[in-house]
């Protein structure tokens, strides 16, 4: 593992998660015996506008019954629990931090999925799958640790079969200068790498994948966070997932966000 990777691990490795979840899910009401995915959304859709953005993102790509889809990064693995139980897909989910996958493995357990979805600790630099094996490959929120990018969406379009289609959620670099740290995926500037949007068409293009749809979502997760400030914080959400510092993480993207340091946008682009 490289020292890059190493450090993305440490800030994503919060001790104690699984745990933190239970004990927030008896605070809400939530009755452990019978939980269902829902109940699980405001902590395992570790993305900006939560589950509301994941259900767009389904939305957009029209997605059909027995897929075989990949979710790259997949964190706690609220997306392939959803895109399992809800669109009935065969799903797949990969993350570099151990500790997630554990969780996810659990959480998935606990809303009777465990046969449904699979979950493994691997890098999406080093997809461990072989040539053309999904229709479908899902990321929200992961590129944004990633350096080299070539890479990253190069191993996805080799697992990716012909005429299949990558959807991403994703964070990138605004037109107004590097973003104020910490922020959710780094703690400083060493491990966070964003790209500017032109460079980031023209790698995909380069690679071969043809973009059928771009959306911009920043002024939207600029709101949802607006909105988030004015709730306040709850039992269950996506601060366990970030420490103490997790108010100022937050406070940070607003302020990116507001600042055009960075930019959102969910896409979709298609392996010829």
């Amino acid at each position: 593992m490289s020292k890059t990777q190493q450090l993305i691990n440490t800030h994503y490795g919060v001790s104690g998660i699984l745990d933190s979840i239970r004990d927030a899910l008896t605070a809400t009401g939530k009755d452990m015996d019978h939980l269902i995915p829902s109940d699980l959304a405001l902590v395992d859709a570790f993305h900006l506008r939560g589950r509301e953005s994941t259900l767009e993102l389904a939305d957009r790509a029209g997605i059909q019954p027995g897929l075989s889809v990949l979710d790259v990064g997949c964190g706690l693995g609220g997306s392939v629990r959803y895109l399992a139980s809800e669109r009935e897909c065969n799903v797949t989910g990969i993350d570099l931090t151990e500790e997630y996958v554990n969780v996810a493995t659990a959480l998935s357990k606990l809303v009777g999925l465990e046969n449904k979805v699979k979950f493994h600790h691997a890098s999406g630099l080093e997809i461990p799958f072989e040539n053309e094996a999904f229709d479908l490959i899902w990321t929200e929120h992961v590129q944004m640790n990633i350096e080299d990018k070539r890479l990253f969406y190069g191993e996805i379009f080799r697992v990716l079969k012909p005429g299949g289609r990558l959807l991403f959620h994703d964070i990138f670099l605004g037109e107004n200068g590097e973003p104020n740290y910490p922020v959710p995926w780094a703690s400083e500037p060493s491990f966070s790498f964003l790209w500017p949007l032109n460079k980031v068409r023209n790698t995909l293009e380069a690679i071969g994948f043809s973009i059928t749809d771009w959306e911009d979502k920043t002024r939207l997760s600029e709101e949802f966070l607006k909105t988030m400030k004015k709730t306040g914080p709850q039992p269950l959400g996506i601060h366990l997932l970030m420490g103490d510092t997790a108010p100022t993480k937050i406070q940070n993207v607003m302020r990116n966000l507001q600042e055009n340091r960075i930019c959102v946008i969910q896409a979709v682009v298609e392996k010829p």
